[in-house]
């Protein structure tokens, strides 16, 4: 198995300020943990290069793209909400961010490698259009949804988003599109509000997003029940031609944002779940983008499970 990896130093340099959840010790945190992995050498390493306006313009309105430009060449604290903390290098970062997922959904296509995971920040899974929300500038998953499209000429993707925050801006952009499904497994109610059961698109998306709102305190089993029994017959009605994950990791039961009871290992199951149903429709092609995760300890666990399972099921999770 062939897996790539996407990372750069640069992202660290997006300064959300002290203190704030979404800061650049996560990335350390986690590249320190993964190159002491055994199978860390034998991921292909993916270049991140600096995103196109073309590509921001298929998700973000123009007015959107240029209040965030002004607002960091302005050194605003914040963009739109004091969640959404800014430094004069963070527009610059949330382009290599964006584009290094284009990078890897390149490699991806291209067959350089099978499938692939890319360490980024900031976020992006609830940026909306027009508004920057909950740590994130421009949604990395949905570009990269509808840059396979355009650029690459699939018909039908698939975003399984498992933060433990709703991604509503990515639900948001593709709601009323049936040829990008979103599926979410997520605290709720909790932050941001959406992501109820009865929210299933509109138009003629409608049918093509799938919540699975999860109560707090929902463990491994539970989690384990909604793949079986909701997220696979999904994946399965839906034939995707790749999988997306925004693959947030605060379900973990140790983050602190959060009130879900997931282990690090449970992410290693879902991972070679989604790889099954990606070699049965999608010729095996899986791009991860990095979403929330706020623990130091648990997050690059849960990221070494994800990623080394994604690298030739590495994992063996006791999980039948």
């Amino acid at each position: 198995m062939r897996t790539g990896f996407l990372y750069d130093p640069r992202y660290l340099e997006h300064d959300t300020g002290r203190g704030h959840p979404e800061s650049a010790a996560r990335l350390r945190a986690s590249i320190d943990h993964l190159q002491q992995q055994s199978w860390f050498s034998q991921l292909h390493a993916v270049q991140a290069t600096r995103i196109e306006d073309q590509w921001l313009r298929e998700i973000h309105s123009a007015d959107y793209i240029d209040r965030v430009v002004s607002a960091c060449h302005d050194r605003a604290p914040y963009l739109d909400c004091p969640d959404v903390s800014i430094s004069a290098q963070s527009c610059d970062i949330a382009r290599l961010a964006a584009g290094g997922a284009l990078a890897l959904a390149d490699a991806v296509i291209d067959g350089r490698v099978d499938n692939g995971f890319a360490l980024l920040r900031p976020p992006g899974h609830h940026a909306e259009s027009d508004q920057a929300l909950g740590f994130c500038l421009f949604n990395n998953i949905a570009i990269t949804a509808r840059y396979l499209q355009r650029e690459h000429g699939l018909d039908k993707i698939l975003i399984l988003d498992w933060d433990v925050h709703h991604g509503n801006g990515t639900q948001h952009s593709f709601e009323d599109d049936p040829s990008v499904f979103y599926l979410s497994l997520h605290q709720y109610p909790f932050y941001p509000g959406s992501g109820s059961a009865s929210e299933t698109g509109t138009g003629h998306g409608r049918g093509a997003t799938l919540n699975c709102p999860m109560p707090t305190g929902s463990s491994d089993r539970d989690y384990e029940l909604a793949f079986r029994e909701r997220v696979l017959p999904a994946v399965d009605r839906f034939r995707p031609e790749a999988i997306l994950i925004s693959a947030g990791f605060d379900a973990h039961r140790d983050d602190p944002l959060a009130g879900i009871n997931l282990s690090s290992e449970f992410y290693a199951w879902m991972t070679q779940r989604l790889m099954e149903a990606a070699d049965h429709h999608a010729g095996g092609r899986i791009v991860s983008l990095l979403e929330g995760g706020y623990d130091l300890h648990a997050l690059p666990a849960c990221i070494a499970q994800h990623l080394g399972t994604l690298s030739a099921y590495h994992f063996d999770p006791p999980y039948p």
